[in-house]
Order: structure tokens, then C-alpha cells, then sequence
């Protein structure tokens, strides 16, 4: 019940409690109270909106910045994880399990030079960090198992 729960809050989190509750065979008093408990338990950590940046802010920019980064003593890479988390600019820092890189972290600006001056400014200046790879997004085609064009793909593949 509660995997089918969140799997229909993350493709619509403003469902109303009755459909919910049609879908999952409940009352709509039992799909608030399983919203609520997952809520208070902090499964369920917030709600947030997908955008189409080219219809709402063409001007926007995206950003997957890898870090080479030194693991700090006692803590990992933690601190510089919670250091980089508090820029308004980032939208998610994640700890990478293998590669030539330790932390990605996703960024927007409103526009290329901003987040060229995040980079070298902010980000390459603190402890601990020992390179940087910007990769700026150009088209966002999917995102959080939404189709941002609103076109379900061929399923031959085809455009």
C-alpha cells in the first residue's frame, strides 16, 4: 500500500484523497492518514513543481557540476556536502559511489555566466575541493518520470 502510495504522489502530488483512495481501494480519511504518517515519519520530505523552463523562463540555465573532492577527517565528505547545500543555486548535492569524480551537484542560474561565476567564485574556492567539471544541460527531456514536452515517446523509438 505504501510503495503504490508514493508511486502515485510523485507522478501527481495534488491527487485529491478520493481519487487516491479510489485508486488504492481506501477511504479518503485513509489516503490523508497515510499521507499524514508518511509526512510525520519524513518519508515524504516536501512537494515540488516540474517546469518546462522554455515555456516559463527561457532564460534559466541547468548545470551538473562534478566535484573531486578531499574526504575531510571524521566526517567524509559531509561537511563540504552540507557547505555546498546551503547556495541558493543548488538544487541537489548526491555523494557518487565510483568514477573519477566524489559529488555531483545540480545547479541554476540565470544564465551561463552566472553559473560560470558560482563555479569559480563559490564552489572552486572552498576546502576541500580539488577539481571541478561543469556540464551545462541543454534540454531537459524527461524529469522525475515526466515527459516535459507532454508527448509520450514513439514506442518504436521513432520521433
Amino acid at each position: 500500500m505504501k510503495n503504490e502510495l508514493i508511486k502515485i504522489l510523485q507522478q501527481n502530488a495534488r491527487i485529491s484523497n478520493t481519487a487516491l483512495g479510489e485508486m488504492l481501494g481506501i477511504s479518503p480519511a485513509e489516503a490523508e492518514a497515510w499521507i499524514k504518517k508518511l509526512e510525520d515519519e519524513g518519508v515524504i520530505r516536501g512537494y515540488s513543481v516540474i517546469l518546462d523552463d522554455d515555456k516559463y523562463d527561457k532564460s534559466t540555465v541547468h548545470a551538473t557540476i562534478e566535484l573531486k573532492v578531499t574526504p575531510q577527517r571524521d566526517c567524509g565528505f559531509d561537511d563540504i556536502a552540507k557547505t555546498i547545500m546551503m547556495y541558493d543555486e543548488v538544487e541537489s548535492v548526491s555523494l557518487m559511489s565510483s568514477g573519477a569524480y566524489d559529488l555531483a551537484v545540480e545547479v541554476k542560474g540565470n544564465n551561463l555566466k552566472d553559473v560560470a561565476f558560482f563555479v569559480s567564485e563559490r564552489l572552486a574556492t572552498i576546502d576541500g575541493i580539488l577539481s571541478t567539471s561543469t556540464h551545462f544541460i541543454l534540454k531537459k527531456y524527461k524529469e522525475k518520470g515526466i515527459f516535459i514536452d507532454g508527448e509520450e515517446p514513439d514506442e518504436r523509438g521513432l520521433c
